[in-house]
């Protein structure tokens, strides 16, 4: 019997997680970023991450491209953001403000955290391909973090 797709969504919203933004860039230089929750560290020796990026995403051949991403994780007051990169279509950097990180691609402002990867490996998994990045920087900043659950936007008090 297969699994309903809805329900299967509706089962996985039962796990909190934090709202990252991913961003990497095309060969020709282009900024391309989208948000994601699906992120994981894998390894501290050597520092891994992975996240996960949907093939049918406007950013995905960039990703394989490039061979560098970076993960900004949101703070509680940037849900702004994560919708933004989470829809399709339109120059999501207008207007924000980022700077340009070691590995050439934007470090959002204000956010939590970022780390500064390079692709190690990508692996083929259904409808995404989970991307494992090589932590090359990081820095972290005080603050509460953005939080999805069920659907929606939480603050960790509530």
């Amino acid at each position: 019997m297969a699994l309903d797709k809805a329900e299967f969504r509706r089962v996985m919203g039962c796990f909190a997680t934090g709202v990252t933004v991913v961003t990497t860039r095309s060969l020709a230089g282009e900024f391309h970023g989208l948000t994601a929750n699906a992120f994981s560290s894998v390894s501290l020796d050597p520092p891994l991450v992975m996240v996960c990026i949907d093939k049918k995403s406007e950013s995905y051949p960039c990703f394989q491209q490039s061979g560098v991403f970076t993960v900004n994780t949101l703070a509680a007051d940037q849900e702004h953001l994560s919708r933004r990169f989470a829809a399709s279509g339109g120059d999501k950097f207008s207007g924000v403000e980022y700077q340009i990180g070691a590995n050439g691609t934007p470090i959002l402002s204000g956010t939590l955290a970022y780390l500064e990867c390079k692709v190690a490996a990508a692996y083929d998994a259904g409808d995404h391909t989970i991307y494992v990045g090589e932590v090359q920087q990081v820095e972290a900043r005080p603050g509460a973090p953005l939080v999805f659950y069920r659907g929606g936007y939480r603050n960790l008090s509530e």
